[in-house]
This record gives C-alpha cells, sequence and structure tokens, in this order.
C-alpha cells in the first residue's frame, strides 16, 4: 500500500485536477480572469483588452458557450466582467440570466472588447486581461493551469507540476496502479462525484439537440442495426452526448480532468457504463474511476495542460486503463492497453474547442475498448514496433514529448488555418 504521506499529496493533487467546470474551459478560464480583473477594478470596465496565447485562441474560438446559444470569446469576456465571480472558479458564468445575456450582446455591439494573440514567449496557456474604466485600469493573468492567477507578465513559465507548483508529487505508472487499487476506499470515495456530474451532463443531453447529436445518433435504429445494442454502444452514447452538449453550450456542469471537461467526460463515462452493464462492485467502480483519471492527470504532467496533440488520446488512455482493471486485469495488463493505445492514436491533432470534438473522443473511447480487450488476452505492441517502449513510463514520454514538442510546427499550421478563414 502507498504510504500515507503519498496518499494524501496524490489526493491533494486529484481535488485539484478533478473540478467542476461549466463550458468549455478556456473561454471559461477567459472569462475568470476577466471577472478577476473587474473585481480588481471595483466598476464596470469601459474597455476590455485579452492578450491569449495561440493554444487558448484555438480553443476558445469555435465552441458554444453555455446559455447563450453564442460561440466564442466576445460573450465569454462579456459575461465574465458583468456577471463573473472568480470565486466561482470555473463555473465563472453560473449566475447567467436572460436579462444578463442581452446586457452581454449590447456591450458588444458597443465594441469595448478588443482580442489579440500574445507576443513573444509565453506559456502555451496563457490569458492577460487589463481592464479600464477612465483614468483606471486594472490587469489579472492566468498561467500554467486554467485557475492559476500569476503576477508578472508573460515571462511566467511552468517550472515544475501542472500548474507550476515545484511541490506536486511526480507519478509513474505504477504508483498510480498502487494507489488505486489499494488506497483505502474512504478516502478516494470522492471520485464518486465525477460520475455523478458527467453521466447527468449525457443523460441530460439527450433532452435537447446539441452540437452534431453524435451521442443521439448512436441511440437511432440505423446505428443500433451497425453497432447493436451493445456495451461498446452505450460507452460511445453516452461518452459522445455529454461532449455534445458540453461543446454545444449547454448550462450543465461537467466534472473536469486536467483543465478539460472533454477529458472529464473521456475519463469518466466509459468507465461507469461499463461497471454498470458488467456488473462491477461499488468498490471496483471507484477505483477504475481513480485510475483512470490519475492517469490522466500523470501524462498531463509531462505533456502540458495544452498542446498540439488532442486530450482525447490522454483521457481514453486513462479509461482504457479503467476499463482493463474492471475487466479484471492486473498491473501488468493494464500497461498493454496504454501500450496499446499510445500505438495507436499518437498523432491525434487538437484543432481547437468546437462540436465535432464528440467524434475524437468517439475515436479515443472505441480504441480504448480494442485496446483492453487485446489487453486481456495477453496482447500488446511490442517495443520493436513505433515509438513502444518496453517501460510503461518511456512509452508514455514518448507520447508527450511528440505531443509537446514535435507537434509544435503543426500547432502553429493548424492555428493559422483556423485564424485565416
Amino acid at each position: 500500500m502507498v504510504n500515507k504521506e503519498t496518499r494524501e499529496r496524490i489526493i491533494a493533487l486529484v481535488h485539484q485536477e478533478v473540478v467542476p467546470a461549466i463550458g468549455c474551459t478556456e473561454p471559461m478560464a477567459v472569462a475568470l480572469c476577466t471577472a478577476k480583473a473587474t473585481e480588481q477594478l471595483g466598476c464596470r470596465p469601459e474597455k476590455i483588452e485579452a492578450l491569449l496565447s495561440a493554444n487558448i485562441l484555438k480553443n476558445a474560438m469555435g465552441v458554444g458557450i453555455p446559455g447563450t446559444g453564442m460561440i466564442g470569446l466576445p460573450i465569454a469576456i462579456a459575461l465574465g466582467a458583468l456577471i463573473g465571480k472568480s470565486d466561482y472558479q470555473l463555473e465563472v458564468l453560473k449566475d447567467m440570466t436572460p436579462e444578463a445575456l442581452e446586457e452581454g450582446k449590447k456591450y458588444i455591439g458597443e465594441n469595448r472588447i478588443a482580442i489579440g494573440l500574445k507576443e513573444g514567449e509565453c506559456d502555451k496557456l496563457y490569458i492577460e486581461v487589463t481592464v479600464t474604466a477612465g483614468n483606471k485600469s486594472e490587469k489579472a493573468i492566468i498561467a500554467g493551469s486554467h485557475t492559476h492567477f500569476v503576477s508578472g507578465d508573460a515571462s511566467y513559465s511552468r517550472n515544475a507540476g501542472s500548474d507550476g507548483n515545484p511541490d506536486e508529487i511526480a507519478l509513474n505508472m505504477r504508483l498510480v496502479y498502487d494507489f488505486a487499487t489499494t488506497a483505502p476506499l474512504e478516502e478516494i470515495r470522492f471520485i464518486e462525484e465525477a460520475r455523478k456530474y458527467n453521466m447527468n451532463a449525457a443523460r441530460e443531453a439527450l433532452k435537447g439537440n446539441y452540437g452534431h447529436n453524435l451521442g443521439k445518433t448512436i441511440d437511432r435504429p440505423l446505428a443500433k442495426g451497425i453497432f447493436g445494442n451493445s456495451i461498446f454502444s452505450h460507452i460511445i452514447s453516452r461518452t459522445a452526448s455529454a461532449c455534445d452538449a458540453r461543446m454545444g453550450g449547454a448550462l450543465i456542469p461537467v466534472m473536469s480532468n486536467s483543465g478539460s471537461g472533454n477529458q472529464g467526460i473521456c475519463a469518466t463515462n466509459p468507465v461507469c457504463v461499463y461497471a454498470k452493464e458488467n456488473e462491477n462492485t461499488e468498490e471496483e467502480l471507484l477505483r477504475g474511476l481513480m485510475l483512470s483519471h490519475l492517469t490522466a492527470i500523470y501524462i498531463k504532467q509531462s505533456l502540458g495542460k495544452l498542446s498540439a496533440l488532442c486530450g482525447c488520446v490522454v483521457a481514453s488512455i486513462g479509461s482504457s486503463c479503467g476499463i482493463t482493471y474492471l475487466m479484471g486485469g492486473d498491473y501488468e495488463r493494464i500497461c498493454y492497453s496504454v501500450k496499446n493505445m499510445i500505438a495507436n492514436l499518437t498523432g491525434m491533432i487538437c484543432d481547437g474547442a468546437k462540436p465535432s470534438c464528440s467524434l475524437k473522443i468517439t475515436s479515443g473511447v472505441s480504441t480504448a475498448m480494442l485496446s483492453s480487450l487485446l489487453a486481456m488476452e495477453g496482447k500488446c505492441v511490442s517495443s520493436e514496433e513505433g515509438i513502444v517502449d518496453d517501460s510503461v513510463d518511456k512509452c508514455i514520454r514518448n507520447l508527450t514529448s511528440i505531443g509537446a514538442e514535435a507537434m509544435c510546427k503543426t500547432d502553429d499550421m493548424v492555428l493559422n488555418i483556423m485564424i485565416s478563414r
């Protein structure tokens, strides 16, 4: 069993990285930064300037803003200034009302908001908002993670861990597995909140028409004729539905992972659906969920909060580990599933947060199921194939070095394509 001090540090890390969020986390983080700057100003801003890193800009351009029926940053910034509360963190706009929305639209129409790319070196996750009223102005900066306020400017850089905290515990796959499978159940029971939030999002999504309706489409007769009425189809449907709602601007909270609601959904719903239909025990479900979420957090420690690599790759690796565990897999089989995932999904680009993210999540979850099944047969991609290594931790570092470093030019090209339309 992992010792008590280490368990406490891991639990603190999970509490930090697995948190509720309404809407896509990038525009919500910009709204949060705007709310903070406005609170510092002490009055309604006459002008707002937002300078953003390329990755923030990319992920905030095409996604629905909850409860508004609108897309993109201007309405998120306007509402952040008008009704946002920084104490709410990534639920910063949860006090939305129809009146506030109309006021936000009017604010945009008055051309009070300027949005630009931050010049020079800065963290991939960087938000700088300056608000002005008369001759008074205030600035707030978020960098490193979606709720991490910093002082200074773009010279900020992440020095360790996922939020710039050098005291954050460094994980490895063995530690992740040992903690998830041996920690006293009462210490990890809080992870059940992820199930409540994200499975509820899937149910609520079926009541409306969000995004591309991928989740609902998989439940229709034509899809059932192709996929069948199976655990596999149910996993895809419940995961895609929650993503449809979130990317489509539904005012439904989800439990995020490492700053991403989609990652939280992808790390949660496949494990929950499989556990229910496989009739796993409550303890097995909780441990499977913790294994899934903590695996995603571990991978993100070296990948970074935002990168050129689609986050569903990371989260679906987590869900594959959780599902393999629920199938009765031991540590060796779980490592097999990680290797199978990395051999398959590495290189999937992130081209911003948008309704079609549900398609990518479906690809990731489908691969997770295949990887788990192959792992339970005792099969995995060998170290003689591609970027896979005998060491599972080296395998993960190979994945994250490609996503964080080698794909940077891809990231630039994606952003250029998006902003030149």
